[in-house]
């Protein structure tokens, strides 16, 4: 068995690697609670002791009260920090505007005058169903606005390893921050049922440098 295809992907922004910390945390915890409670369920079980005097204990009460309050404050502490991060957005640099079709993604770098392009589906690659004709570069280390919306129905842009995940809404606009500190090709698909192609609408984010992300800006046809 190849162990690799049971963990997470490798991150490639800082927020997926904060999403990874968090959810190694959260299982620390969650583990630690799983080992306690199935000891003390054992104990009682196997042990022989008995109290026919004991009606209550308001000590114990206020205990495991408290208790369940204090780990969840320590859950959801980081997780509202996590979310607060994830939802802000900082002095942009490139804004894309990602356009949801059955079944394809235009993107448009508002930034630049006429460039746009269509990215459909390869009908055979390497990666079935992953691989597009046109795939979307985006500078090394710059923050990026993405900011998605759609023609027909609702989509989903997806892209796991960089911890996205954004609805592509008929009528709405809605935008996500980018920072990427690894070069790379890093796939996604939509992740709505907007049909029956639905598993035919790839994603495909080339991170490069950002000079050749300029050249490529003044070679685009």
């Amino acid at each position: 068995m190849d162990w690799m295809k049971m963990s997470l992907y490798d991150s490639a922004s800082p927020i997926m690697e904060q999403l990874y910390a968090f959810h190694d945390y959260s299982m620390m915890i969650i583990t630690t609670i799983l080992s306690v409670v199935s000891f003390l369920m054992i104990k009682m079980m196997t042990n022989n002791y008995t109290s026919n005097m004991m009606l209550e204990n308001q000590l114990i009460e206020l205990v495991w009260t408290l208790i369940p309050t204090i780990i969840l404050s320590f859950i959801a502490l980081p997780s509202l920090h996590l979310l607060y991060i994830m939802d802000e957005l900082q002095s942009p640099i490139l804004t894309i505007k990602i356009l949801g079709h059955q079944w394809y993604w235009s993107y448009e770098y508002n930034d630049f005058n006429s460039i746009e392009f269509d990215s459909y589906m390869k009908n055979e690659s390497n990666f079935r169903l992953l691989e597009v004709d046109n795939s979307t570069p985006i500078p090394l280390n710059c923050q990026i606005r993405l900011i998605t919306s759609s023609y027909d129905v609702l989509h989903s842009w997806t892209i796991p390893s960089m911890g996205l995940k954004m609805d592509a809404t008929p009528g709405r606009l809605n935008q996500i921050s980018l920072l990427s500190n690894r070069s790379g090709s890093y796939y996604g698909q939509c992740s709505e049922i907007c049909g029956a192609n639905h598993s035919f609408m790839p994603i495909v984010v080339d991170v490069i440098p950002i000079k050749y992300f300029i050249f490529w800006i003044k070679n685009f046809a």
